[in-house]
């Protein structure tokens, strides 16, 4: 299973979010293609209701245990209640440029 699908599906029925997008992010860093190995996760979810920000990304990490043991070097979450999500109007965060391995400015 790609590894994309495998975090969309496990996430929607953990959580039935208001909103998910799972964005791999590989192709911006310094890693063969095809590496399924960097992915951005914007999660909007009254799961995440009175729950404090480490909460959120642990119980994310949790579902994503398997997919972590494998081929996912990094996950970056942005993790939202439905009222935070609209307050910020909508808009997941956007990604820095990686500037790990043969990417570094010199």
């Amino acid at each position: 299973m790609q590894v994309k699908a495998f975090l969309e599906t496990t996430i929607e029925s953990a959580l039935s979010p208001h909103y998910l997008e799972v964005v791999d992010e590989s192709f911006m860093h310094n890693v063969p293609d095809g590496a399924q190995s960097h992915f951005k996760v914007t999660v909007v979810s009254d799961a995440f209701e009175g729950k404090r920000l480490i909460a959120r990304h642990r119980e994310i990490n949790g579902l994503a245990a398997e997919a972590l043991q494998g081929p996912v070097h990094a996950l970056a979450l942005h993790t939202y209640t439905p009222a935070e999500w609209e307050a910020r109007g909508g808009e997941s965060l956007a990604s820095p440029n990686c500037l790990g391995g043969s990417k570094h400015d010199k």
